[in-house]
């Protein structure tokens, strides 16, 4: 297994990875909708390569990815923050540690890119997701709350 930086020719492998995952987030309640941000997710995976922001775990294949970013939000803050946007292994190769030498690498890259602390999301039911977090070190830091709205403008489609 290898973990190296990715290469904008490993967009497109990476791309339908994220496809992947962003389809298996809609069983923890994912409002993403894969398909249809194929495009600039593709694009924007070309940028986290070009800018050293992305990893992938080869192994004769690509089977798995990291891609993080440093916080350029607006406003000033007392720390530096790293953001793990997303983390993928593909389902037959989890528990064998891949998850974990990407995480770490990224949070390797993030520190020497200047970040004090590191940032991530995961789905509130994806129970083992926020295990595998919090067995790497992280705790829950902010909760985003949801409630949806049912009105004669805005219903559940199909209804």
């Amino acid at each position: 297994m290898e973990i190296e930086l990715a290469t904008v020719a490993h967009a497109e492998r990476v791309t339908d990875l994220w496809v992947d995952l962003a389809d298996e987030q809609t069983q923890h309640d994912s409002h993403v909708l894969a398909e249809r941000n194929r495009s600039s997710v593709a694009d924007e995976l070309a940028r986290h390569a070009v800018t050293d922001r992305l990893v992938v775990a080869t192994d004769g294949e690509i089977v798995g990815f990291v891609m993080f970013t440093l916080d350029r939000g607006s406003y000033e803050m007392d720390v530096t923050q790293g953001v793990v946007e997303n983390l993928y292994v593909v389902p037959e190769r989890r528990e064998e540690g891949i998850g974990a030498e990407l995480l770490a690498t990224a949070e390797a890259r993030l520190d020497e890119l200047g970040a004090d602390t590191v940032t991530l999301e995961a789905m509130a039911d994806n129970l083992a997701a926020r295990r595998f977090y919090r067995r790497h070190g992280y705790d829950t830091h902010r909760v985003q709350l949801e409630k949806p709205l049912e009105t004669d403008t805005h219903s559940k489609e199909g209804e």
